[in-house]
């Protein structure tokens, strides 16, 4: 009997733990997103870049000097969508407050919902990188055969690194399942 009662005693033990343990790993693993996002921001890591206000930009020390923006777009294969920069490439004067387009079309039958992640290089440049308004920093709806001009207003910190004199900015659209099957249901 006592045996027994040990060994109950020994696996009650044993699931607290487990449990405990499991408890930890889920509440890690649901910070490790925001800690990297903190990270990202501070270092430029990932090639994410700022979002600042119109009017900072625009109270935005300005420089002489001049960097070469190109643009590199790309499209998720899961997202038939056809996403180009209006120009491949341009000079921006660093502290001006610029712009560029992009065109999107859908070319899916039904409509669907995407999002654009950025992506600056090199890294070190991203944290330069502010911008203003950005058609990424929300989900974007086209019906089928949709086409839409989507702007992104930025400004490149005078205080870019001297060695730096190419930025690429690069967008990739993604399908976003969830916001479509969503939509879909309406």
């Amino acid at each position: 009997m006592d045996s027994q009662k040990f060994l109950i005693n020994a696996n009650r033990r044993l699931l607290k733990r487990g449990l405990i343990a499991a408890s930890i790993m889920f509440l890690f693993g649901f910070s490790l997103v925001p800690i990297y996002d903190v990270l990202c921001e501070i270092t430029g890591l990932n090639g994410k870049t700022g979002q600042i206000s119109v009017a900072s930009a625009r109270a935005a020390d300005l420089s002489e000097r001049k960097v070469r923006l190109q643009f590199v777009t790309t499209v998720n294969s899961a997202l038939q969508w056809q996403f180009t920069p209006e120009i491949p490439e341009m000079t921006v004067r660093l502290g001006e407050l610029s712009e560029a387009y992009f065109d999107t079309v859908n070319l899916a039958l039904t409509p669907v919902v995407g999002q654009a992640v950025p992506s600056v290089a090199p890294g070190e440049a991203s944290i330069y990188f502010n911008k203003t308004e950005c058609f990424c920093f929300t989900e974007q709806k086209l019906e089928a055969g949709e086409s839409r001009r989507m702007l992104v207003r930025f400004v490149i910190d005078p205080k870019l690194p001297e060695n730096v004199d190419l930025v690429t900015l690069s967008y990739t659209f993604f399908n976003n399942p969830t916001a479509t099957a969503k939509l879909v249901a309406l």
